[in-house]
């Protein structure tokens, strides 16, 4: 069944109004139920529940017919609504195509080149490579019919189009070829050479950074770049990058139709800079983030204001300010949303900040909702984040002294994923759980300076400031039980310590 709560859920409270609007004229006859569904499903009714207040009896092949139509409604009310938004633009430019070559088959010519001139600056402005190409096209198939136009100027900037044309198309190969490489990581488990494969993809698509490129194109660009942080766990190499890239962005004319991805920009800016602890930065650009979810009637907010909150609440927890992050992620403790990724960061966040606030049994009873299989998590959120579930799963239950689900967990834990970690190089998951299971096992040693030195001599420490804020947060835990510390306090000079190094 078609779940029409997540499609519902994206629209703003503005657009709602509009279909039902949408809806009431479309409607041919009084007594048609599909509003008051509309409505059921935006109250958040259960399904069962709405099916018998629309229909006494109960009747469910009606009531399925009855989403069906409203789901056909959705679709038609969001297509048209898109095209007046995001079209409007590419609608008019094609217009103003047919009209020139209307004009020059009855040869207006001069009045034909006016409004070919006039598209020509218009797609400029939105970098609509495609649509220029046929503007350039008409320009030169004509030329001999006016002595203003310079031939071999207008074929040099036709030549060019075709160039930044096939640039941008290039790139989105490469965008796409990248993204099914980090699914191949994050989602199926598949040990790759990630860094190897995007220099080769790269190069075989002739594709130069430095090269000017469109608005979407440059934020592929950055994408691409973010996942290879993602992927080495180093986003000190591409902070640069980045605040140079959008630098160059913000030069150019960015119209509504870009809008978009100028929000997707900014978060990737801002998440980077939050993963390198400066956390000031970060939500300076999550306010820029802010100031464009909110432009046109809040025409983008419902999309990003998952991710947007979630980033902010993390760079409050990390800036000494837990009882803002803990209040401001507890409103999205919602049942469903189209971003889960985002929505499953949100739960597994809040119960970070629970842990490292000592509040284990709220920590216990928000971690109880993850009743889904591991599979299930990691084709949403992925293999990594699985991993981080299941390791804040084990801390909870030693913290509990839940001793035999402790044993259980530890035991699946390294029968599920130790031979994954291997291959990805990441064997140092697998130490810090042999010394949480020392701990466990032997809770009187944790502050000998045996046990110091068995930790110290564990691991390859990489320098502070590169290391992943997360693994830091994990390692916080260790150390305040070594030290006899409260955890927050410990995580907060650890990162401390991070951002002092030069």
């Amino acid at each position: 069944m078609t779940d029409l709560k997540a499609v519902i859920s994206i629209f703003s409270s503005e657009e709602q109004l509009r279909f039902v609007n949408y809806l009431e004229k479309k409607n041919k006859r009084d007594d048609t139920k599909n509003i008051k569904l509309f409505k059921l499903l935006l109250e958040g009714e259960d399904s069962q529940d709405i099916c018998f207040k629309l229909y006494k009896n109960g009747k469910k092949n009606a009531y399925h017919a009855l989403r069906k139509r409203l789901y056909n409604s959705l679709i038609d009310f969001i297509a048209t609504a898109k095209m007046e938004e995001e079209n409007s633009v590419d609608m008019q430019l094609i217009k103003y195509i047919v009209a020139s070559r209307s004009f020059l088959l009855y040869n207006q010519y001069e009045a034909a080149y006016k409004i070919l001139d006039k598209a020509e600056i218009l797609a400029k402005e939105h970098l609509l490579f495609p649509i220029l190409n046929e503007i350039y096209h008409t320009k030169i198939q004509y030329a001999y019919t006016n002595p203003k136009v310079d031939i071999e100027a207008t074929i040099k900037v036709f030549k060019e189009n075709q160039k930044q044309h096939y640039r941008e198309d290039q790139l989105n190969i490469v965008y796409a070829k990248i993204r099914q490489t980090l699914s191949d990581i994050t989602y199926r488990g598949e040990v790759i050479d990630f860094q190897t494969i995007l220099k080769e993809t790269l190069a075989e698509h002739n594709i130069d950074i430095n090269e000017s490129l469109s608005f979407k194109s440059l934020y592929q660009l950055m994408k691409i770049v973010s996942i290879s942080a993602f992927v080495t766990n180093d986003y000190l190499k591409i902070e640069s990058f980045l605040l140079d890239t959008y630098e160059a962005i913000q030069h150019r004319k960015t119209k509504d139709n870009q809008l978009y991805y100028h929000i997707e920009v900014l978060y990737i800016i801002a998440n980077t800079l939050f993963r390198n602890k400066k956390f000031e930065e970060s939500m300076s650009y999550l306010e820029k983030m802010r100031g464009y979810m909110i432009q046109n009637k809040n025409k983008h907010y419902n999309t990003f204001k998952l991710k947007y909150h979630l980033l902010l609440g993390l760079n409050y927890n990390y800036s000494n300010q837990q009882g803002k992050a803990i209040q401001l992620l507890e409103q999205f403790k919602i049942n469903k949303h189209p971003d889960i990724e985002s929505l499953l960061d949100i739960y597994l966040s809040l119960v970070m900040f629970y842990v490292q606030n000592k509040d284990f049994k709220k920590a216990m009873n928000l971690f109880s909702k993850f009743y889904h299989t591991d599979n299930w998590y990691q084709e949403r959120a992925g293999k990594e984040w699985t991993i981080k579930k299941n390791l804040i799963e084990i801390i909870l239950h030693i913290e509990l002294e839940h001793l035999d689900l402790v044993e259980s967990r530890l035991k699946s834990f390294k029968r599920t994923y130790s031979n994954y970690l291997k291959q990805i190089n990441q064997e140092r998951v697998l130490t810090y759980l042999n010394l949480l299971e020392h701990y466990h096992k032997n809770p009187e040693q944790i502050r000998t300076i045996q046990f110091k030195k068995k930790v110290e001599y564990s691991f390859e420490w990489l320098e502070a400031r590169r290391e992943d804020i997360f693994v830091m947060s994990f390692y916080a835990w260790l150390k305040s039980k070594m030290e006899n510390k409260p955890l927050f306090s410990t995580t907060l000079e650890l990162i401390s310590m991070a951002q002092a190094v030069k």
